[in-house]
């Protein structure tokens, strides 16, 4: 004699595990959502970073550099347009510019090679001017407070 109700219960907690599995962890953790500013776009934030200080915002692209600092790592993006679910997409010719992004807790520069994609979750601490081919650029700077990384995008060509 069969169980329905077992067999129910069975087949809830698959269909639980599959929805769970597809939909991922959230970009943004819970006790930060509330605190981010989803209107501000990138082109305000470059604009004039020092106006948008102590605001929390979510940016993402392309890693150009990663590299160890004495108190954090400091990586430098290349910024990209994010999609529906917070990921980076398009290509570096969409991008709006660079930012830097400075993460305290001890990040290893090999974690984030060139060309990964992540997406972030920072406080927008100001501008910082690196010299870059002999120009001064300011980039907004952000002390992360969340980072996820997207595996690697192959593309796919129509015929």
């Amino acid at each position: 004699m069969k169980c329905p109700r077992a067999t129910t219960l069975l087949a809830l907690w698959f269909v639980g595990a599959a929805v769970t599995g597809c939909t991922g962890a959230s970009v943004i953790p819970p006790d930060l959502e509330e605190r981010v500013d989803r209107n501000l776009s990138f082109d305000q934030l470059k604009a004039a970073p020092a106006s948008y200080q102590g605001r929390f915002v979510v940016v993402g692209g392309s890693v150009l550099s990663a590299r160890r600092l004495k108190d954090a790592t400091r990586i430098e993006v290349l910024q990209l347009p994010l999609d529906s679910s917070l990921e980076p997409t398009g290509r570096p010719i969409d991008s709006r510019g660079r930012f830097l992004a400075f993460q305290k807790a001890f990040l290893d520069p090999a974690a984030l090679p060139p060309g990964t994609r992540l997406t972030v979750v920072g406080e927008v601490t100001g501008a910082v001017t690196p010299a870059l081919d002999d120009i001064e650029n300011a980039y907004p700077a952000l002390d992360v407070h969340a980072i996820t990384t997207w595996p690697v995008h192959v593309p796919t060509y129509a015929y």
